[in-house]
């Protein structure tokens, strides 16, 4: 099964343990994650449940190209980080 992770800075913010869910795509695994931990949902998806501007996913090191649908393919033995996108300022 996929592995889900979340970086430290998430954590502080909502509970979201490392864990192993079943899915054979982004969203099909997310689904799995947030039925066991619903409240780090509303963190990573907005009210589309598309992925938050502000959050990227990889798979086994990719960067997720469909923020919308979350149809990228997982494998059995993926694993899934989830981190807050860093975005650059002005000076």
């Amino acid at each position: 099964m996929p592995f889900v992770r979340f970086t430290r800075n998430i954590q502080r913010h909502v509970e979201c343990p490392e864990r192993e869910v079943a899915g054979g795509t982004v969203r099909a695994v997310l689904e799995s994650y947030f039925a066991l931990h619903p409240r780090a949902r509303s963190y990573v998806l907005d009210d589309l449940d598309h992925l938050r501007i502000h959050m990227a996913v990889f798979i086994d090191g990719n960067q997720v190209m469909d923020r919308d649908g979350l149809n990228d393919v997982t494998a059995a033995n993926s694993v899934l980080d989830i981190v807050q996108a860093l975005s650059g300022g002005s000076y």
